[in-house]
């Protein structure tokens, strides 16, 4: 793809300009004095212009910051969320019209599953997680709470809010739907609206995908505005508001990274950027080891698959030096099988085109530039040209071997293509980990071994200058689902030269776009701040007797309609006798010493002599703040956070005081999750256990 004026065009001036999604409306400049050229690129064919010539980027962010912000901050993380799922579903009855125009930028029907569904699938993962390891709410608690004062009148935590500013993200080619979806669904769920940059080559794609997602009906007012076109003075109009997510060559992410809003404005800026991904063949692999045909099986599908066009494809394989030769001629083996390159519509080709004939070009530069650094083609190159069709952006499947493994142009030069290099190393560890140290930090690397001490030794070795590592063996290699594919659930980026970002992880990613923040406060006012009851606020307090009387109505007889923060239920006390502990002991089978023993029981420094069971102080616990006739709350599910403080021996007493901590309705169901402050104090009023209940309680 080339850019031209009007007058210079000639073959594309009847093409329409590919239209941006901005303010709330679908727009295109009406006759624009520059617009760049995308063609298909498998067959040449104009596709569309693009171009954003009067477009003000101002407005967009002002959009966004304004309409955007209100419609999302309008909505709990839940109902984020569940919008995610819903929009998923939709772009899955559809994917098929996406199926159809990603062939143009010479996808396969095998690529369209790593792009199309893997983004839909990365929005139902984020939905769901969301969901269920977040609050329904508006605010995130991050770790536990600390107690600042003696009285504990004075407590400190972390919370997460949302970015009050848009989040811009800015795409690569390779990946137009996935690249996009994957930014989208965790700026989305954090209450962010998205201003979404696509390359150039590969923006059509993007714009049909956004298409889809509008004409859903689903996304709130200003949540996403596309930019179909440059957008070279977006970050002018940012500030510390702002989150900037940027995928793309090292070059222009160090540029990004110059402009005095990043530097000096507060501009977040995260980057994914060039990566020499390496597969690394351990020590203890021979041909005849499952791991061989699995490393292989590995290195040519990362290599074949999007034409090579991922940032996470494998540029160096590393093996043993006795391995060299077998691992070249299984590849070339492979290759001839597997590396079919031609029409991406054609069900019998594997390897599609290269997103445009000026990435090509770039292939073939780096093509060259390795082969004059001593590179010895054993697989395609350059002579082999002529074996792929001649229109369109196609290249050869090729395999280079490099005699020195230390050549600097292998480990810094990427060719963003069908393209590796094999290099050779003693079979020491050590030395393995630094040859793929040499690419100054990447996005992945593959380790194949079946040895764990191997693979410890490779952990600590490689791990600080790679973002996620695949440990390859005959165990996983028919489950794992690839060295080139990132995981929602897992973080994606690297260090170095990969861009020093981090994508997905889960929640990681949704809090990426989000402000932590200490906060410190009396416990009235942390409990108000984070809608969860802190310990020492006030709480409305019933007893058993309050129950029976009629005064007072038990917490569990409550559904979520009318249960509130602080409603706590305070029980009698019970004593513990010898008999309660021998029975228990006898009944469960744990006559750990402590229990059964008084000499060694006296004698630990832990205890004042026999004690109850911990189990048993939970289990009756239970019975002393139950409810036991039908009501509200369907099922206890589960307890959290379970400690063991204080010693209960013989002839004392506990009680429990249960508070409803935290009350999560789901967004589709008829009930909700209420997590309940368990708190067991002795005669003393010294604590003796600590955990929280978890159950499922109806709305109404």
């Amino acid at each position: 793809m080339t850019t031209q004026t009007r007058n210079e065009a000639t073959t594309t001036q009847a093409t329409e300009i590919l239209p941006s999604y901005v303010r709330g409306q679908w727009w295109r400049p009406e006759d624009p004095e520059r617009a760049a050229d995308v063609v298909d690129a498998a067959t040449g064919e104009p596709l569309v212009r693009v171009s954003t010539e009067g477009l003000s980027t101002a407005e967009v962010v002002r959009y966004g910051r304004d309409r955007g912000q209100k419609s999302l901050g309008e909505l709990t993380i839940h109902e984020r969320a569940l919008i995610i799922k819903k929009l998923a579903m939709h772009l899955n009855e559809h994917k098929d019209e996406l199926y159809e125009v990603s062939f143009r930028t010479g996808a396969t029907a095998k690529d369209h599953l790593i792009d199309t569904d893997g983004g839909i699938g990365t929005l139902f993962t984020f939905s769901s997680k969301a969901r269920r390891e977040l609050p329904n709410s508006r605010v995130i608690v991050d770790g536990n709470v600390e107690q600042l004062s003696a009285d504990g009148s004075f407590l400190g935590e972390h919370i997460y809010t949302r970015l009050p500013g848009v989040a811009v993200q800015i795409n690569a080619f390779n990946f137009p739907v996935w690249g996009m979806l994957e930014k989208f669904a965790p700026a989305f769920i954090a209450g962010v609206p998205s201003v979404v940059k696509p390359a150039t080559p590969t923006a059509y794609v993007t714009e049909k995908c956004v298409r889809l997602m509008v004409d859903s009906g689903l996304l709130p007012d200003g949540a996403i505005q596309l930019m179909s076109g440059s957008a070279r003075d977006l970050l002018d109009h940012l500030d510390m508001r702002d989150h900037v997510a940027f995928t793309g060559s090292a070059a222009t992410a160090q540029a990004l990274r110059q402009h005095p809003n990043v530097l000096e404005g507060g501009v977040r800026f995260t980057a994914e950027t060039d990566s020499l991904n390496a597969a690394i063949m351990g020590p203890d692999v021979t041909e005849d080891s499952p791991e061989f045909a699995a490393f292989i099986k590995s290195v040519v599908l990362e290599i074949s698959a999007k034409a090579g066009q991922k940032c996470t494809a494998i540029r160096r394989v590393i093996v043993p030096d006795t391995m060299r030769r077998p691992v070249v001629e299984a590849l070339r083996a492979r290759i001839a099988e597997r590396g079919v390159v031609g029409d991406p519509r054609d069900k019998t080709t594997t390897v599609g085109a290269l997103a445009s004939p000026d990435q090509r070009e770039e292939v073939v530069k780096a093509v060259r530039r390795l082969t004059d650094a001593g590179g010895t083609v054993r697989v395609g190159g350059l002579d082999a040209l002529d074996s792929v069709p001649s229109e369109g952006a196609f290249f050869p499947v090729t395999v280079l071997e490099f005699d020195d493994a230390r050549t600097p142009e292998v480990h810094s030069v990427e060719a963003f293509g069908p393209v590796t290099s094999v290099l050779g190393y003693s079979g020491s560890v050590d030395e393995a980990v630094e040859l793929a140290a040499l690419g100054s930090g990447s996005l992945v690397a593959t380790v194949c071994t079946h040895d764990p001490e191997t693979a410890g030794a490779f952990a600590a070795g490689i791990g600080s200058h790679h973002g996620r590592v695949l440990f390859l063996d005959r165990d996983d290699a028919k489950t794992s689902t690839g060295h080139g594919s990132p995981m929602p659930q897992l973080v994606h980026g690297g260090p170095g030269r990969a861009g020093g970002g981090e994508e997905l992880g889960g929640v990681r990613g949704i809090k990426h776009y989000m402000q932590r923040t200490a906060v410190q406060g009396s416990p009235d006012l942390l409990t108000g701040v984070t809608g969860v009851w802190h310990w020492g606020a006030k709480a409305q307090t019933v007893t058993r007797d309050d129950v029976e009387n009629g005064t007072g109505t038990h917490p569990f007889r409550k559904s979520l309609a009318e249960l509130r923060i602080g409603d706590q239920f305070r029980s009698d006390l019970r004593k513990v006798t010898l008999d309660d502990i021998t029975e228990f002991a006898e009944s469960t089978g744990d006559t750990f010493y402590a229990h059964t023993n008084e000499e060694a029981a006296t004698a630990n420094p832990f205890f004042p002599r026999r004690v109850a069971h911990g189990y048993l102080l939970v289990s009756w616990a239970a019975g002393l703040f139950v409810e036991p006739a039908p009501g509200p709350v369907l099922a206890n599910y589960g307890l959290e956070n379970l400690r063991f403080i204080t010693p209960v021996t013989y002839d004392d007493s506990f009680r429990v005081t249960l508070t409803a901590k935290r009350i999560t309705p789901r967004v589709t169901d008829d009930y909700g999750e209420v997590a309940w402050d368990a708190r067991l104090t002795n005669q003393d009023d010294e604590v003796v256990a600590t955990y929280d209940v978890l159950t499922l309680v109806e709305k109404e």
